[in-house]
């Protein structure tokens, strides 16, 4: 998709974590005048670097699209990314991060202080768990390490975007490696899909 013909003028550049979800989002609404850019979804473990990145790819892409949206949620940046996109006049997805806008911004906040032990997986986080999580964090070389990062909690909720078995075992093991409880909620895409749609 490149968008330079002008028959797709809106830009989404994106958490790499969401592609699929966006994918998925887009395609059967026929949003043919979007184009996704994503950043790499290893950002997720350094959320200083997001805000960085989201500004050079503005620049990269300044004056290309009539529309540019961000779909990153402040995702620990601790408003720096908002003081980025409030900069080039761009707007982001709603909420602190995937976990608010999958659930829906309200919905996550009505739940915060019962979920407050709670260590969330979503769809991709699932699916990456070794990577990302257990390998990201270096639980493969040191899994003393579990108990500082994980002892605190007291169960994986697992957001599911789709009803998927084989993503449930993959977030039951990993709820079962941390040594933690088990739920699983069905969120569907929640606020990302009204905030792509709305595009």
């Amino acid at each position: 998709m490149d968008g330079r013909d002008g028959a797709r003028d809106v830009l989404i550049l994106a958490c790499g974590a969401l592609a699929r979800e966006i994918l998925a989002v887009i395609a059967p609404a026929r949003l043919e005048h979007i184009r996704v850019q994503c950043l790499p979804a290893t950002l997720h473990n350094r959320p200083e670097r997001i805000a960085p990145a989201v500004r050079a790819a503005l620049t990269e892409f300044e004056g290309q699209y009539s529309k540019v949206f961000v779909a990153y949620a402040d995702c620990g940046t601790g408003g720096e990314l908002d003081r980025v996109l409030a900069e080039a006049g761009v707007e982001r997805l709603p909420g602190a991060h995937c976990y608010a806008f999958f659930s829906g911004v309200d919905a996550f906040a009505a739940t915060e202080d019962a979920d407050m032990r709670s260590f969330f997986l979503t769809d991709f986080l699932a699916r990456s768990f070794e990577a990302l999580v257990w390998e990201g964090l270096g639980l493969d070389r040191h899994p003393e390490l579990r108990d500082a990062y994980f002892g605190h909690y007291e169960r994986v909720v697992f957001l599911a975007q789709t009803e998927d078995a084989e993503l449930t075992a993959m977030a039951r093991a990993a709820a079962e490696r941390l040594g933690l409880a088990f739920e699983r909620r069905l969120t569907g895409y929640g606020d990302l899909g009204h905030a792509i749609g709305a595009l």
